[in-house]
């Protein structure tokens, strides 16, 4: 038996700033329900800790370290059967610098 594959946008969204990407994730929100579209889901996924240890002295005292971390925040959004108003509109949406955006089909 075939099930036909239901289409939808996903939307991911990665940034080191929670705030740029929740900002991000509020003006795609809002461009999809100015067209009629209430069809959408909104996913956040696990941040991701990178950790790295340096040397404080270059050649003793190899015990003094100093740790640094950069979090890169994730969203998703699912856009479930979208129109061609959409697709055009958010492949013309103007986002703040710093944020990462794939767009799936």
């Amino acid at each position: 038996m075939y099930i036909a594959k239901q289409q939808k946008i996903r939307i991911k969204l990665c940034a080191y700033d929670h705030r740029i990407l929740n900002i991000s994730c509020d003006k795609i929100i809002a461009n999809i329900k100015q067209l009629d579209e209430e069809s959408y889901s909104l996913v956040p996924l696990p941040t991701k800790r990178r950790i790295f240890c340096v040397l404080r002295s270059p050649h003793v005292n190899k015990d003094a370290r100093e740790h640094f971390e950069i979090r890169t925040h994730q969203r998703l959004i699912d856009i479930y059967k979208p129109s061609t108003n959409v697709i055009d509109s958010l492949l013309k949406i103007d986002l703040p610098a710093g944020v990462d955006v794939e767009i799936k089909l």
